[in-house]
């Protein structure tokens, strides 16, 4: 009884003492948890809202071009045109598509390169940064839901955002002449 009970009970304990989600620091925790395990993929989890729905909108786009390229273009063109979206359009969905800008943009690499303890957290309403224990600042924005999420990449992922849909309507328009030089 008491093998199975003490490792039982000090796994309670610890899921216990580990702070929320809903906390900046359980937040940070998380991800430095999923980069230690190799896990980048959790880390999608834990940016904050509007960086998520960037990256969803990004591969919603891609995916969309994607779709249509490989519809209407002829080769060499397609091959070209494919090459040019396929990673983010192919990734295997919203947290595929963090992985893979994660990686190409070095943002992994900039995470892991101190994943150190926690030495305080400045807090001022929805927004907070932690600050580890060799000086690194990592911002986080609360959610109307509660939970925190990493900020740093949010402004590169909204200005992607924002080229998304404008490539979409790129495609459909190379498209639509490629189908009238056609006929």
């Amino acid at each position: 009884m008491a093998t199975v009970g003490v490792p039982v009970g000090w796994s309670a304990y610890s899921a216990m003492r580990f702070p929320s989600p809903q906390t900046p620091e359980g937040a940070y925790l998380r991800i430095v948890i999923a980069l230690n395990k190799g896990k980048e993929r959790d880390v999608f989890s834990y940016l904050e809202a509007e960086a998520q729905a960037a990256i969803c909108t990004i591969h919603e786009y891609r995916a969309k071009s994607l779709v249509i390229i490989r519809a209407s273009f002829q080769e060499p063109e397609r091959s070209e045109w494919v090459e040019t979206y396929r990673e983010e359009g192919d990734a295997d969905g919203p947290a595929g598509l963090w992985t893979h800008l994660a990686t190409r943009l070095g943002w992994t690499t900039r995470l892991r390169t101190d994943l150190s303890g926690i030495a305080e957290i400045e807090r001022v309403g929805p927004r907070a940064t932690v600050v580890t224990s060799r000086g690194t600042r990592y911002p986080f924005r609360e959610a109307a839901s509660g939970l925190w999420g990493l900020s740093l990449f949010t402004a590169e992922l909204m200005a992607r955002k924002e080229r998304a849909p404008h490539d979409f309507v790129l495609v459909e328009k190379a498209a639509a002449d490629y189908e009238r030089a056609r006929r």
